[in-house]
């Protein structure tokens, strides 16, 4: 799990970073800020926040540290998925049942809880051996990892006309590459829910990520310097393909496993420690 944990550790860090730089959340990611906008003090909530994800992320990246570093990754994770359980009500009251709406605030939700779950693998890898954490843990890593990919491809084809126009300008057929990728996040949520080629499901989930690193979530960077959405876009691309990679190797690593949510009972093998 080293390189998943070096992504996912450096992605925390340079989220904490941005929101220090520009004194305010990522409003994308973190919609913190439309509750304590009346705070005279909110920047000091940010610089507190940030400097948080900061130390979370440099302690999971080492041995000693990463139970520390992946106990306060998973409850910032949480908060700003919380965060986002709020906006269920807010999005409502004001917009009223409309299905983008309940989608859109359901894609954020499913952001965050998806960077909980490899937080979740790195603190019971370092558990007692034969304590019930590692099987509690990779359960719910499971679901939290394989849903939001479910919620992501579903979100890709009900919008494939808004995804077809982030499809780089050089690739043509964009609404064809915004299907594709839709299909891709259902099969690979799918896959790992179920736990049928559920490894290379997560592995090629996390190469999908890297392509749109490089051709989506980077270039814009270059044209819009100064945008902190921009910036926290490309950061958490990279926080969700360590995710996808500890996933991964922590389910490569098990010498026993079954299909997780079967009639059967889960049989699972202590995983390997963090390295790092």
């Amino acid at each position: 799990m080293k390189v998943g944990v070096w992504f996912y550790g450096l992605g925390t860090i340079l989220t904490g970073i941005l929101d220090i730089a520009w004194g305010t959340f990522d409003r994308s990611h973190q919609p913190i800020q439309f509750l304590v906008k009346s705070l005279s003090a909110q920047h000091i909530l940010v610089y507190v926040t940030g400097v948080l994800l900061v130390a979370a992320g440099l302690a999971i990246l080492w041995r000693r540290s990463a139970r520390i570093g992946a106990a306060a990754s998973a409850i910032a994770y949480l908060i700003f998925a919380a965060f986002w359980l709020v906006r269920y009500y807010a999005g409502v009251h004001t917009l009223g049942w409309r299905i983008d709406v309940l989608l859109g605030v359901s894609f954020g939700l499913a952001q965050q809880l998806m960077l909980v779950a490899p937080a979740a693998i790195v603190y019971a890898s370092t558990a007692s051996p034969d304590s019930l954490l590692p099987k509690r843990a990779a359960i719910a890593a499971r679901w939290m990892l394989g849903l939001p990919p479910v919620l992501f491809g579903i979100f890709h084809l009900i919008g494939v006309r808004v995804f077809a126009s982030i499809v780089p300008h050089w690739m043509s057929f964009g609404y064809f590459w915004a299907s594709v990728t839709g299909v891709a996040f259902l099969l690979a949520g799918c896959a790992i829910c179920s736990g049928i080629m559920d490894v290379p499901a997560a592995r090629l989930l996390a190469l999908m990520l890297l392509l749109f690193e490089g051709f989506v979530e980077i270039p814009p960077i270059f044209i819009r310097p100064h945008n902190e959405a921009t910036w926290g876009a490309a950061v958490y691309n990279v926080t969700a393909i360590g995710a996808c990679w500890i996933f991964a190797e922590f389910l490569a690593s098990r010498a026993d496993r079954r299909p997780i949510g079967s009639a059967e009972n889960v049989i699972m093998s202590r995983p390997d420690p963090v390295v790092a």
